[in-house]
C-alpha cells in the first residue's frame, strides 16, 4: 500500500475515534489488548480484526487480547451491521496499528542509537545488527503516554504481498470458549445476590393497563417487586422459575383496554399497495438511440414479515447504583447508540449510564436484544443496589421484537429481436427498515411506549441511498440503456419493523434475478449466457462464471426436470460490496428441497478465509430458510406466532450442502461478507424451482401450497 494512500483522509471510524490509546494498548507481561467498537455477533469478526493488529504491529496472532466493546470506554462505531465491520473497523485499526508501530521504531531507534531504517521487529521484538535490542512493552513502559495521541494517517500499513497473517484461516477465538461452556454469554452470567425479572406484555401492541393485582402478586413467595410504570409492567424474584410463576399469575389479573390492529390476514402485497406512501425516483437513465423492445414481460413478487428467529430469546442485565447510575450488559450491536436511549428514557444524563456488550443469541439485525435492556433497567430501578436479569420468554421474542418488513417488488422489462434489455421498471412497496435506538429525537426502545409519561415509537426510517434500506439492490449492476427504479417508502405500518440481515436487498435480489430468468426464458438464453451478455463489470462476471464452473452448469441436463433443477442468481450487495453468484441445486417431492449450493464469492482483500467461507455458508442456509419456511402469521388480534410450532425453521437435516470459493483480489479494499448471498441464494431456489417443474412462484416462501398453485 503506498504513502500516498495512508495519508488520504482517515476512514470515519478512525476520525470519529482518533486517539490511540482508546483502541490498543501494550501491556505488560507481553500482550496487546484491542478494543474495537465493533461486537462480536457470532460472525468471528474479533478474530479477523485480532489478526488485522497483529499483522500491522508484526506480533504473534497469540499475543492479542480483543476487548469486548463497552460504552463509555470504547470507540464509539456506531452499530455492528451492514456487513461494515472490516471495512470501518478494520480500516481504522489497520492505520491505528501502523501509527503505532512507527511511534515505537522512532523510539528504539533513539533508545538504541541506530537508524530507524536499520531496525527489524519479531513478534513485537526490536533488534539491529549490533547486537542492540529492545521491545514494544519496554518502550511502552518507559513512556506510558506514548499512544495518548491522535491518529495521523501517515504511517503507511503493510503491503499486501507482505502479509503473513492477514489471508490465512487462523482458528477463531471465541470458539474454544464456547465450546468450553465458558464463553460469557449475557444469558449465562451471575452474580451475588443476582435478582430476576419477567414483564407482563398487553394482548395487543398499544393497549393500555387499566388495573391489575400488584398487592397480590408481591406477597407471592420469592418476588423482591412488582413494578408498574403506566402501562410497562413487571416483577423481579430471587429466583427465575419464581419470577415466570409470578408474572403468569400478574398477568391473568390484568385488564386492559384499546390497542393495534393488525390487517386481516391475506395477501401481504394489495395490503402494502393500499397504504399511504411517499413515493421517490431511485434512478433513471435514458437513452433515446436505443429501438424499442418487441417483448414485454412483467410480474410481481412478494416478500412477507420476517421475525428473527434468534435461538435463545433476547436477555439483558442491569443494576442501578446509588445517586442514579445504571450499568447494563447486553447482546445489542451498537452499546452507545443503546446507551443514548436508556439515558432518554430513563431520564438519567448519559454519562451516568454505561453499557457493556457480552455475546448472546445471533440475530444479524434489529431483534430484541436492545428492548430487553430497558426492561432489565425498569426492573432494577426497583431494587437498587442488585443485579436484575431478565431473558425474554419465547412469545416476547416472536410478538414484541421488531420484524423484517414485507415487501412488495414490481418488475417490468422489454427485449429487442436480439434478446437484450433494452428498458427496465422496478417498483418496490415497503415500510422502513431501520428503528434502531440512538439514531432519533425520541428512544425507539418499545417499553418507552408504555410508561406513565410515554414516548411515541418512531416510524421505521428509509436509509439513504445508495447503499439503502428498502431500496438496497435495487438499482440493477447490469447495463441497461434505459431504466427507472422507483421506491414506495410506506411510513405508517401497524407492526413494528426495523433492519433484518441484508434489509431490502433479500427481496429486491430475489425479485431481481428471478426476473432476469424469466426474460432469459422469453429470449430463448441461458441464463448464464443472458446474464453475462448483460454484464460488463469484470469481477461480477468472473463470480457468475466460478459458480457455474463449480456447479458443473454446462451438463445440468443430468439432473433432470419434474422433481430436479438448478438455478442461478448473482448480485452485487449494496452495489458495493461484495459480488457474490449462487447456484442451487433443488428437489421436489411433497416440498422443495435445498439439495446442495455452490457460491462464488469476492470480497476483495481477504482476511480470513475460513471466516469469510463461514458466513457465506451460514448466510446462504438463513436465507434457504426464509426461502422456503419462514413467514410471520398473524390475524387482527394480534401475531399469531408464539413458538417455533407456528415459526418454522430449517431443520439440521434440511441444511444443504454449501460449496464457497473465494475470488481472492487482494488489490481490492476488504468489504464485507457476511449480507452478500441472502438475495442470490433466494432467487436461485427459485429458478431451480422453475427449471423442475416448468412454473414460477414469485411470492415468498415457496411452500408446498404456493408450489402446488402455481402448477
Amino acid at each position: 500500500m503506498s504513502s500516498a494512500l495512508a495519508t488520504a483522509p482517515l476512514p470515519a471510524s478512525l476520525a470519529d475515534n482518533p486517539r490511540l490509546s482508546q483502541w490498543l494498548r501494550f501491556v505488560r507481561g507481553g500482550t496487546v489488548s484491542i478494543t474495537p467498537g465493533k461486537v462480536e455477533l457470532g460472525q468471528g469478526i474479533v478474530t479477523a480484526l485480532a489478526q488485522i493488529a497483529a499483522e500491522e504491529l508484526d506480533v504473534a496472532f497469540e499475543r492479542i487480547r480483543m476487548v469486548p466493546a463497552a460504552a463509555p470506554a470504547s470507540p464509539n462505531e456506531g452499530v455492528t451491521s451492514g456487513s461494515l465491520s472490516i471495512q470501518d473497523s478494520g480500516s481504522a485499526l489497520r492505520l491505528v496499528c501502523a501509527q503505532a508501530r512507527a511511534l515505537l521504531l522512532e523510539r528504539a531507534a533513539q533508545r538504541l542509537g541506530v537508524p530507524m531504517a536499520e531496525l527489524d521487529v519479531d513478534d513485537g521484538n526490536i533488534g539491529h545488527a549490533s547486537g542492540a535490542k529492545t521491545d514494544y512493552w519496554t518502550l511502552v513502559q518507559a513512556d506510558e503516554r506514548l499512544l495518548e495521541r491522535e491518529a495521523t494517517g501517515a504511517a503507511a500499513p503493510k503491503s499486501p504481498d507482505r502479509y503473513r497473517i492477514v489471508g490465512t484461516s487462523v482458528p477463531r477465538l471465541d470458539i474454544p470458549r464456547k465450546a468450553a461452556a465458558r464463553a460469557g454469554f449475557i444469558h449465562d452470567l451471575e452474580w451475588p445476590g443476582m435478582l430476576y425479572g419477567r414483564v407482563v406484555r398487553p394482548p395487543r401492541h398499544g393497549a393500555v393497563l387499566l388495573s391489575c393485582s400488584q398487592a397480590k402478586t408481591a406477597a407471592i413467595p420469592g418476588v423482591a417487586a412488582v413494578v408498574r410504570d403506566g402501562s410497562f409492567l413487571g416483577v423481579v424474584a430471587e429466583r427465575e422459575e419464581e419470577a415466570i410463576r409470578a408474572a403468569t399469575a400478574l398477568a391473568a389479573g390484568c385488564v386492559w383496554e384499546g390497542g393495534t390492529r393488525l390487517p386481516e390476514p391475506g395477501e401481504i402485497g394489495a395490503f402494502l399497495v393500499r397504504q399511504a406512501s411517499k413515493t421517490t425516483v431511485l434512478s433513471e437513465k435514458s437513452d433515446p438511440s436505443v429501438g424499442k423492445g418487441r417483448t414485454v414481460l412483467e410480474a410481481t413478487y412478494t416478500k412477507p414479515f420476517l421475525s428473527h428467529g434468534s435461538i435463545g430469546p433476547s436477555c439483558a442485565a442491569a443494576r442501578f447504583e446509588g445517586a442514579g447510575s445504571l450499568r447494563v450488559w447486553t447482546h445489542s450491536q451498537g452499546v452507545y447508540n443503546l446507551r443514548r436511549d436508556l439515558a432518554l428514557a430513563l431520564g438519567l444524563p448519559a454519562e451516568s449510564v454505561s453499557v457493556q456488550h457480552a455475546e448472546g443469541a445471533g440475530c444479524y439485525g434489529h431483534n430484541g436484544a436492545d428492548d430487553v435492556a430497558l426492561d432489565a433497567a425498569l426492573l432494577a430501578r426497583a431494587v437498587p443496589g442488585r443485579h436484575v436479569k431478565l431473558q425474554w420468554m419465547r412469545a416476547d421474542e416472536f410478538g414484541w421484537a421488531p420484524y423484517g418488513p414485507a415487501m412488495r417488488v414490481q418488475l417490468r422489462a422489454a427485449l429487442d429481436a436480439g434478446g437484450r434489455i433494452v428498458d427496465w421498471q422496478h417498483e418496490f412497496w415497503s415500510s422502513g427498515h431501520s428503528s434502531r435506538p440512538g439514531r432519533g429525537a425520541r428512544p425507539t426502545l418499545i417499553a418507552a411506549n408504555y410508561l406513565a409519561k410515554p414516548f411515541a415509537l418512531l416510524p421505521a426510517i428509509d436509509l439513504p441511498m445508495p447503499a439503502g434500506g428498502a431500496g438496497r439492490n435495487s438499482i440493477p449492476l447490469y447495463d441497461f440503456p434505459n431504466q427507472r427504479v422507483v421506491n414506495h417508502y410506506i411510513e405508517a405500518m401497524p407492526l413494528r419493523t426495523s433492519a433484518l440481515r441484508s434489509l431490502g436487498a433479500y427481496a429486491n435480489v430475489f425479485a431481481l434475478e428471478s426476473f432476469m430468468d424469466e426474460l432469459a426464458g422469453a429470449a430463448d438464453a441461458d441464463p448464464v449466457e443472458f446474464r453475462l451478455r448483460h454484464l460488463s463489470d469484470p469481477r461480477g462476471r468472473a463470480v457468475i462464471e466460478a459458480a457455474a464452473r463449480m456447479s458443473g452448469w454446462r451438463d445440468r441436463g443430468r439432473i433432470g426436470s419434474g422433481e430436479r433443477g438448478m438455478g442461478i442468481a448473482f448480485a452485487k450487495y449494496k452495489n458495493l460490496g461484495a459480488y457474490c453468484a449462487v447456484v442451487a441445486e433443488v428437489e421436489i417431492e411433497r416440498e422443495v428441497r435445498v439439495k446442495r449450493l455452490w457460491i462464488a464469492v469476492d470480497v476483495g482483500l481477504v482476511v480470513n478465509p475460513d471466516g469469510v467461507v463461514n458466513q457465506i455458508e451460514g448466510g446462504a442456509i438463513q436465507a434457504a430458510s426464509w426461502t422456503l419456511k419462514e413467514e410471520l402469521k398473524f390475524t387482527a388480534e394480534g401475531i399469531a406466532c408464539q413458538g417455533w410450532e407456528d415459526y418454522p425453521i430449517f431443520r439440521f437435516s434440511e441444511v444443504p450442502a454449501v460449496d464457497v470459493q473465494i475470488v481472492n483480489r487482494p488489490d481490492q479494499k476488504s468489504v464485507g461478507a457476511g449480507e452478500a448471498p441472502l438475495g442470490p441464494t433466494a432467487a436461485a431456489i427459485a429458478n431451480g424451482v422453475n427449471a423442475a417443474l416448468g412454473v414460477r412462484v414469485r411470492d415468498l416462501p415457496l411452500t408446498p401450497e404456493r408450489v402446488a398453485g402455481a402448477i
